[in-house]
């Protein structure tokens, strides 16, 4: 306990799965969390999580997609508490989204350049930077902090279709090298995760294919999906002063998929 003690931490996509996890947690290690997404029901939920084991934070609904949501989190947070220490990116779509809109996550020979917009323009790459955008001038002013982009075992792999979603992938993690080469020594830190199949939401879908042992075999060397618990430990650690000398690393959280060339 108290591994964030006194930090303040943002957290987007923050509703549900990796992003709520991460929010409980962080509270419960003494941060004052400020959770964002755009279901505020869902917000409240694990803020109420937070509060009932005696941590404090604020929710601030937004969608990531307005350009002028990420300044107004970030002035939600400040005027609470005055600073931002962390950020937490999290916000993004997956397999769902592709199902509720069609092409999103085709390929390039069936995607229109609108599909493409969607995700690239939207809140899995360009929201990324709208958020770093608005937070990294505090942390710079202060001198300190510590950003945490999750991306994808996609990022580093390629995947059947879902080109532009791959795409987005790749550049969050490419965004947060340079990032960390160019900020650290203003005392600034920059890592990604790369979360592979986690049973949440976004790729229920997917998850659901872990059924069959065969197939859950064939998925992934451990033969079952990640738990958002279990990215939201490895944003703790990244967030964390134990972490002072980490600074542009992947951290790959996939249970083996990408340690091996090919399927069995």
């Amino acid at each position: 306990m108290g591994r964030l003690q006194d930090k303040v931490a943002v957290i987007t996509g923050a509703s549900s799965g990796i992003g709520g996890k991460t929010m409980e947690l962080f509270g419960r290690e003494g941060a004052k969390v400020v959770g964002t997404a755009r279901n505020e029901a869902k917000l409240n939920e694990h803020l109420e999580v937070v509060t009932s084991a005696g941590g404090e934070g604020i929710v601030v609904p937004a969608d990531l997609e307005d350009d002028s949501s990420p300044d107004r989190v970030v002035a939600a947070a400040l005027d609470a508490y005055g600073t931002i220490d962390i950020l937490v990116n999290n916000a993004g779509v997956g397999w769902q989204y592709g199902i509720d809109n069609p092409g999103t996550m085709a390929g390039v020979h069936e995607a229109s350049v609108e599909n493409w917009r969607a995700i690239i323009g939207g809140v899995d790459l360009e929201g990324y930077f709208t958020m770093i955008h608005a937070v990294l001038p505090k942390m710079l002013e202060a001198g300190r902090g510590s950003i945490v982009n999750m991306s994808s075992m996609a990022g580093i792999t390629g995947l059947y279709d879902a080109h532009a979603y791959t795409a987005a992938k790749g550049a969050i993690l490419n965004l947060g090298r340079s990032m960390a080469i160019t900020y650290c020594k203003q005392g600034v830190r920059t890592n990604t995760i790369c979360p592979g199949f986690i049973d949440t939401p976004m790729i229920a879908p997917v998850v659901g294919a872990f059924d069959d042992p065969a197939v859950a075999s064939a998925l992934c060397p451990m033969g079952r999906p990640g738990q958002p618990e279990e990215i939201a430990n490895a944003a703790l650690f990244l967030a964390s002063d134990e972490a002072s000398y980490v600074n542009g690393a992947m951290l790959v959280v996939d249970g083996g998929c990408t340690a091996r060339s090919f399927p069995g």
